[in-house]
């Protein structure tokens, strides 16, 4: 049986953990900081957590919830991150293996070593496992606009990565606050930053779908009956476009630009304040940055505005710090993974969580453990790396044709189909009943 180690004891961390736990296969979870949480951890002090005093998460309880373990009924429908760290640290103690995980205790590096991986932490110890489970997260590593906009290391005024903010505090009170992106976090420091600033104005590339949290009173992520959500999201688009259209509108009414993609084509925004906040005048839309003079901000449009402080909402790298490049790069945010969870060519290796889902990461992580315990248990089997890297490039083509270019959408699935298909990873060989041996090495199954 293997011995693994898990790295992170964030919401993909634990769920690895709680099914390890569960099997009967020993782990040591190492995790940077004093706690659990990862990013849902307010001001975590292994420094990785993005989380803002104001957020809330934006898919649903019912959504994110683990399958084992649901989330109390007394929590709202979109619960704060104060009731999800909660939550986490129920899970964690409900399940007991809170003593297996070590805290304060970084990864310096993991390397291949015969049939397993020698992990070195900080402080010079080694161990020696048969399989590493990655679980480190990729909303940590802040990336600023590549290449600069002209001008912008000469701009005079305050500026931060939405990564550091954490309220709106006398860095935005009565000035001119400007958010660049139309995702996610810039939706909500947008919002937040306009309730105290003398006016927010929200630039982006492109135009995006913003979509309301309820629809009908029901949340958005929960309308489609179960049935529909076995069917292509090309053919229920259409469903939910109607729906946005028939509550809100075209984007286009609100001033915000005419989105050049479909619905579908690039991951979601989630607001239930953003066009209120613009109907108010207190949000106020510009196209992308053309150039930055000083303190004056200049879109493309020819307009330009005198700005205070700058927000950068423009996503974050994938990084692996304690993984050489040769062992698993991560450039333009590439990781290319059978399943999104296996390296083809490094047995042994696997990443938990390393998703951005038209959905919740918890229990994508949750099933994605229980397959690959599958694997250590001889439960499933993987095929040879030749056809899982022949698999990994058709998935690459599809998602480069649906998607939009962008660094944001090179580990984006589709949270039911990514679910049904891990099931059946799972199924895979199950009848041989061949066991791996301990380091996690692969045995041929035919792809399916």
């Amino acid at each position: 049986m293997a011995k693994v180690c898990i790295i992170g004891a964030g919401s993909s961390g634990i769920a690895a953990c709680q099914v390890l736990r569960a099997r009967g296969i020993e782990f040591d979870c190492f995790e940077k900081g004093s706690g659990i949480g990862g990013n849902w951890r307010y001001g975590n002090d292994n420094g990785m957590s993005s989380a803002y005093r104001s957020l809330f998460i934006n898919t649903s309880r019912a959504m994110m919830e683990y399958a084992t373990y649901p989330m109390p009924d007394e929590y709202p429908d979109y619960p704060h991150h104060t009731q999800i760290a909660r939550y986490f640290e129920d899970y964690v103690d409900h399940f007991g293996f809170r003593d297996r995980i070590r805290f304060n205790t970084e990864v310096a590096r993991v390397e291949p070593s015969g049939d397993g991986w020698d992990v070195t932490l900080a402080d010079g110890e080694t161990h020696r496992y048969d399989a590493v489970m990655v679980a480190n997260g990729h909303h940590w590593d802040p990336k600023y606009p590549e290449p600069p906009f002209p001008g912008q290391d000469g701009f005079t005024g305050d500026q931060l990565h939405s990564h550091w903010y954490r309220e709106p505090d006398e860095r935005f009170v009565d000035r001119n606050v400007l958010v660049l992106g139309i995702g996610n976090s810039a939706t909500d420091i947008a919002v937040e930053t306009s309730r105290v600033s003398r006016m927010t104005y929200l630039a982006m590339r492109r135009g995006a779908y913003v979509l309301p949290k309820f629809i009908g009173g029901v949340p958005l992520d929960q309308l489609s009956p179960s049935w529909a959500n076995r069917l292509p999201f090309t053919l229920t688009r259409g469903l939910l476009m109607r729906e946005v259209n028939r509550v809100q509108g075209p984007m286009e009414s609100y001033g915000l630009p005419k989105p050049d993609h479909k619905l579908g084509e690039a991951h979601p925004t989630v607001s239930a304040d953003l066009l209120t906040r613009i109907g108010h005048g207190r949000v106020t839309v510009r196209p992308n940055i053309a150039n930055i003079d000083g303190g004056q901000v200049n879109f493309t449009d020819g307009t330009g505005e005198p700005i205070d402080t700058i927000v950068w909402c423009t996503g974050y790298r994938i990084n692996f710090p304690f993984l050489d490049e040769a062992v698993m790069g991560s450039a333009g945010n590439h990781v290319p993974l059978y399943r999104r969870v296996v390296h083809p060519e490094r047995p042994g290796l696997y990443f938990i969580g390393l998703v951005q889902p038209l959905g919740a990461i918890m229990p994508i992580a949750e099933r994605q453990s229980e397959w690959v315990a599958d694997l250590f248990e001889g439960k499933a089997a993987l095929p040879e790396p030749a056809r899982m890297e022949r698999e990994v490039e058709r998935v690459e083509a599809a998602m480069r044709k649906r998607y939009i270019a962008s660094t944001r959408h090179t580990i984006q699935v589709d949270f039911h189909p990514y679910m049904r298909l891990l099931a059946r990873e799972r199924k895979r060989a199950r009848g041989e009943r061949r066991a791996l041996p301990a380091s996690g090495r692969r045995v041929a199954a035919p792809v399916g």
